[in-house]
């Protein structure tokens, strides 16, 4: 068994207050757990309104296969025009 841990630092550059904040992670989070079925959690930076850190979780048997999809769920959040990957780091269990 193998646990892929994917932390993303993003930044919301358009974003003006906490509640615009809420509303953008929801929708990412949605997005990804339908997407790739994975767990989405908001880690840090909860009080500033154009910063946030995600946590990304995923279980599965194969090494490769989750690294893989670790990999495309960042090419996911690139492409997502509401947020900027500031920082990124993954781990594998």
């Amino acid at each position: 068994m193998t646990v892929g841990i994917l932390q993303i630092d993003l930044f919301l550059a358009e974003n003006h207050s906490l509640k615009e904040k809420r509303m953008i992670l929801k929708s990412l989070k949605t997005r990804l757990h339908n997407t790739f079925n994975v767990a989405v959690s908001e880690l840090d930076y909860h009080d500033k309104w154009q910063r946030t850190s995600i946590g990304i979780v995923s279980i599965g048997n194969e090494k490769k296969a989750i690294d893989s999809m670790l990999a495309k769920i960042v090419e996911f959040v690139e492409r997502d025009r509401s947020v900027e990957i500031i920082d990124y780091s993954t781990e594998l269990l």
